[in-house]
């Protein structure tokens, strides 16, 4: 769906006849999607479980993440201008083998009994990287093979890949360390493969738009234009907000839980069942997305799921044993699929095609960072406070932040993009 001549409109008008389930390019992207995202979440419980047998140190398996955290933070802006001004589809191929390749390196040196501490940071480093630049190019890759009056499907279809791998990835890893110690990341090669093989197969649109003054991505700070972009609009600025405080009353909220579940005596099998109940509401939301963007406007709906949050928190400080809050997160996330793909629906018809890959890394970008600063931010209150008093305190802030513009008309009165 890039701004091209009439082989696009022809595409189009093809891709219009075939049900969303018959399109073969698009469900080939999205099982190699599909596959990387669990090869990243296998991938994510594996390396630090392995860096804490090697290591003993849980500070040192903890560096995994932050270096791979860190890696997507800082390549994320450039990776977006890199996919609106290359090739979509040799971006998305290179970075797949980048993670093949680094998959592999893991798992060779593990058979040959030379893996060292730095060799695992770098894989984080590596792969952050590749979920940077790859992330937005198979973004509007998925996009690209399906027709506009689709879109919504597609990206529904695309939730239960995020909340599938989520939910199946942890036990996985687990369960494939059981079995050896290298046995994980001859799965994530496996995934990786999978992946690369469909970026391969499958052919799109993947030239990007023409430059437009500053979308062309190459004067001073054209990695930031997508970042303006979005603040520059008052319904995108809101809505990227809301999102991103959220992510990070959410990310506060699940460390506050685990606290509050240990004080009360939960087992950690137990934390971890009450855990998945985000990823599971997540599933079932994913067939709600159609339905409650018909029912509800962008400003309605988003404001209706955010403050479903501060409410749901106040009863997780009284809730009572793993079932009650594995409930509790399960409401909560009914209606994350279908904000999600608001956000998604927002960016990807209202911004300019030029800016398109910038405008979603600055998105994921800021979405991602809201992650640490609440676990952080959780961290420091917990030393201090009672779990319940935290989660409480937590409702509060993120209600004082919503009430402006639930009272205000910037999001009550916006409509869905017409295009």
């Amino acid at each position: 769906m890039t701004v091209t001549e009439n082989p696009t409109t022809t595409a189009a008008v093809a891709l219009a006849a075939v049900p969303l389930r018959r399109n073969r390019r698009f469900q080939t992207l999205w099982a190699g999607s599909a596959a990387a995202m669990l090869g990243t979440c296998v991938a994510d419980t594996a390396y630090p479980l392995l860096l804490l047998a090697m290591t003993g140190s849980p500070t040192l398996a903890g560096a995994f993440g932050a270096v791979q955290f860190g890696a997507s933070v800082l390549f994320g802006l450039h990776g977006g201008a890199v996919a609106d001004r290359h090739d979509r589809r040799r971006v998305l191929i290179l970075a797949d083998t980048v993670r093949l390749l680094t998959a592999l390196s893991v798992a060779l040196a593990l058979f040959t009994h030379r893996l060292t501490v730095p060799h695992t940071l770098l894989a984080a480093a590596a792969i952050g990287a590749t979920m940077a630049y790859g992330g937005p190019a198979r973004m509007l890759a998925l996009r690209a093979v399906v027709p506009p009056e689709q879109l919504r499907q597609a990206l529904s279809q695309d939730e239960l890949r995020v909340n599938g791998a989520a939910l199946a990835g942890p036990p996985l890893a687990g369960f494939l360390l059981g079995l050896g110690r290298a046995v994980p990341f001859l799965a994530t090669v496996l995934a990786s493969a999978a992946a690369l093989g469909a970026s391969i197969a499958v052919r799109f649109d993947t030239e990007p738009a023409g430059p437009t003054g500053a979308a062309d991505g190459k004067e001073k700070g054209a990695v930031f234009v997508g970042l303006r972009h979005i603040f520059g609009d008052p319904t995108l600025r809101a809505t990227v907000l809301v999102a991103v405080a959220l992510n990070l009353a959410g990310s506060a909220m699940l460390l506050t839980v685990m606290v509050l579940l240990r004080d009360h005596g939960t087992s950690e099998a137990g934390t971890g069942l009450a855990l998945t109940g985000e990823a599971v509401g997540g599933l079932l939301g994913a067939p709600l997305v159609t339905r409650l963007h018909r029912a509800l406007a962008p400003g309605v709906l988003l404001l209706a799921v955010a403050w479903a949050a501060p409410l749901l928190f106040g009863v997780l400080a009284v809730a009572e044993g793993p079932f009650a809050v594995f409930g509790m997160l399960l409401v909560m996330s009914l209606g994350i699929p279908a904000l999600r793909v608001m956000v998604d629906v927002l960016v990807f018809q209202q911004v300019p095609e030029a800016m398109r890959g910038r405008a979603m890394a600055a998105t994921m970008t800021l979405l991602m960072a809201g992650l640490p600063v609440g676990t952080m931010t959780a961290g420091l209150l917990l030393d201090r406070l009672p779990a319940t008093t935290v989660l409480l305190l937590l409702a509060a802030l993120l209600a004082a932040g919503l009430l402006p513009l639930t009272l205000g008309r910037s999001l009550r009165g916006t409509g869905w993009p017409t295009s």
